[in-house]
């Protein structure tokens, strides 16, 4: 064998060698673990007296970044209240079934992929439920009297058809941004108040007259060229933002009379529509207690105008044979 040849043999060797490197430090990246007693004791804090008042025991455990695929041995700490498994590797979160008390979980950048078969029929205290940026596609199996704020951001969620308001009595806030979202039918939750669904691809509003209570709908980047939808039952709605849609004709906002007693703050900016000439005007026509468009207060000298060429208007028509 000559020199040549025996120094590219052993490049290949020595290139082979480096790929192999490379790829266990990639398997040591992405390493799961099983979760222990010691990785739990670690982790917990914020020491109570127990729900009966005869003992004390630590209620809180953070438990995110451990590169967890199994959290089997949770169960054993049925005292907690509160729970941060944020940034693992979790499918399965039946473990949490015994955990009865809790009243705070965070599963956030996790696997979960549905809910069947979970634990949250068991957690009938839980308040504060967060599930961001999982491979969540529905809402079957979900469930929760106690819930007041749940965070679905993140996920592939096609339709909320699972949402109704005898499960979820009350949910004051929900946030759904990022998801698969074509439609705001489902929503059957007449104790609302945030529904924040920016991020999907909502051509239509359906179902909105069933949200009596809610005062903020943030449907910023969706694909709406109508307001058409919005609902007189809406007597709370205070705050809308359809920013970075696709609404073009005037016509378009007439809907926007239906909530104009209560609604106090419109984003419309990033619209077709909200670049022409008379937008401002033609809003504050519609909305006459309006006290924020986009970014700018209202002024008084707007609103005086707005009037003016309202009464001018109805002038116009009432002179017309």
């Amino acid at each position: 064998m000559s020199d040549m040849d025996e120094d590219a043999m052993l490049s290949d060797v020595e290139g082979e060698e480096e790929t192999h490197q490379e790829e266990a430090g990639e398997e040591e990246k992405v390493q799961v673990c099983h979760l222990t007693q010691e990785t739990i004791s670690q982790g917990l804090s914020l020491l109570c007296r127990t729900g009966n008042g005869l003992g004390h025991a630590f209620i809180k455990v953070d438990l995110k970044d451990k590169g967890l695929n199994d959290i089997a041995a949770i169960s054993n700490y049925t005292h907690l209240r509160f729970l941060d498994v944020s940034n693992n590797h979790l499918i399965d979160l039946s473990p949490l079934a015994s955990l009865t008390q809790l009243l705070w979980l965070k599963v956030d950048n996790n696997a979960v992929a549905c809910f069947k078969g979970q634990p949250f029929a068991q957690l009938t205290f839980l308040q504060w439920l967060s599930m961001a940026v999982n491979r969540l596609t529905g809402l079957d199996g979900l469930v929760g009297p106690a819930l007041e704020s749940l965070n679905l951001t993140g996920n592939g969620i096609q339709r909320v058809n699972g949402l109704q308001g005898g499960c979820f009595a009350n949910l004051v806030t929900l946030e759904l941004r990022g998801n698969q979202l074509d439609t705001t039918d489902g929503f059957n939750l007449p104790n609302l108040q945030r529904l924040y669904l920016a991020q999907n691809v909502i051509k239509h509003l359906e179902g909105l007259e069933r949200l009596e209570r809610l005062t903020t709908l943030h449907l910023r980047d969706n694909q709406l060229d109508t307001l058409n939808g919005l609902s007189s039952n809406m007597k709370c709605l205070q705050y809308l933002n359809v920013r970075g849609n696709v609404i073009v004709e005037e016509n378009a906002l007439q809907s926007l009379a239906l909530v104009s007693k209560t609604l106090r703050a419109l984003v419309l900016s990033e619209n077709p529509l909200a670049e022409t000439t008379d937008c401002r005007l033609s809003v504050l026509m519609l909305l006459p207690q309006l006290e924020r468009l986009d970014k700018d207060p209202v002024s008084p000298e707007e609103r005086t105008e707005a009037q003016e060429r309202l009464k001018e208007l109805k002038e116009e028509e009432i002179s017309e044979p």
